[in-house]
């Protein structure tokens, strides 16, 4: 039985991975400090006797008995709420973290998968980003500490890989949705279905135009499966291509809630993109990946989610 560290596990992307890699018959050891994760994201696969829990900071020495595999460095905060509020710890995860997996892997002559982002690519002067695209970012403003964490991993990641000779893998993760995702975390979706069902105003930064593109956790799941199993070590976008206005997406989850919610507008935040979309042509050549679940299919999936969530709450 193949062995695989997933860190940050009990997180919304990183427990779904969890999900997979048990499904596909590994044994899986889940680590997560739970600065941001959750054990009700994990609690289900306690009892199984391929999955064991670590409850543990990347960031410090790491020791792992036995073999090992693979790994999957997901350990990050990925919400603006949750970098801005815990700065350093981020850029902490992203470097010393990073270092750490990176040791172990050479140590253990496993394959590392690390979890960059879209947010490399900061605020886009090309559109759609290509991997090849060197980004636009301000290292000093306040989105500085995960999208320099971010940058660094992946130049730490490549650089155990040219020298060390090390199996490498570099996803770029891009606006992801689905099950487990918090309340109001901060980010677009999960703020808008919370102030949706309790029909409060939705709230949008700016005037709205400002574009995303949304991916259902199933398929950057799958994404994430296919890269860790292929031979292709430079960094790859994993992502929805189907572009989509702030503004329109909050209508649209309005009509799906059937709330009375009204939209308001504020500021934006400072270095908040523009645009957002993934070019995923070497995903599809690459990894013989592109997503399979609409918007709309992803969203009706996700209401339900959300539904139970609120109404467990205000019980």
């Amino acid at each position: 039985m193949k062995k695989i560290l997933i860190t940050g596990a009990g997180g919304f992307l990183g427990s779904h991975l969890c999900d997979r890699f048990l499904a596909e018959g590994f044994h899986v050891i889940g680590m997560d400090n739970l600065v941001t994760g959750s054990l009700l994201n994990i609690e289900h696969m306690m009892e199984n006797p391929n999955f064991d829990f670590y409850h543990y900071d990347v960031t410090k020495f790491i020791h792992v008995p036995g073999e090992l595999d693979y790994i999957l460095h997901f350990a990050s905060p990925a919400s603006p709420i949750d970098y801005l509020k815990i700065p350093i710890q981020t850029l902490k995860v992203g470097s010393l973290g990073t270092h750490n997996l990176l040791g172990l892997a050479k140590a253990k002559s496993a394959r590392i998968l690390v979890a960059s982002t879209s947010e490399v690519y900061g605020d886009p002067l090309e559109h759609p980003q290509t991997e090849e695209y060197w980004g636009n970012v301000n290292p000093v403003g306040p989105r500085g500490v995960y999208d320099e964490a971010k940058r660094f991993q992946e130049a730490i990641t490549m650089a155990y890989h040219n020298y060390h000779g090390l199996e490498t893998r570099i996803a770029r993760i891009f606006n992801t949705y689905g099950p487990r995702m918090r309340l109001k975390d901060g980010r677009a979706l999960p703020s808008f279905f919370t102030q949706a069902l309790c029909n409060e105003d939705i709230t949008i930064f700016g005037d709205g135009s400002q574009t995303r593109s949304f991916c259902h956790v199933d398929d950057l799941v799958d994404g994430i499966y296919r890269l860790l199993m292929s031979d292709y070590h430079l960094p790859i976008n994993i992502g929805n291509p189907d572009e989509i206005s702030i503004k329109e997406f909050a209508k649209e989850i309005l009509n799906l809630c059937e709330s009375k919610s009204k939209l308001t507008f504020c500021e934006p935040p400072e270095n908040d993109p523009i645009q957002r979309r993934p070019d995923i042509s070497k995903a599809k050549e690459i990894l013989g990946w592109e997503p399979k679940i609409t918007r709309a299919q992803g969203l009706q999936k996700t209401l339900v989610y959300f539904k139970e969530k609120i109404k467990n709450i205000t019980k």
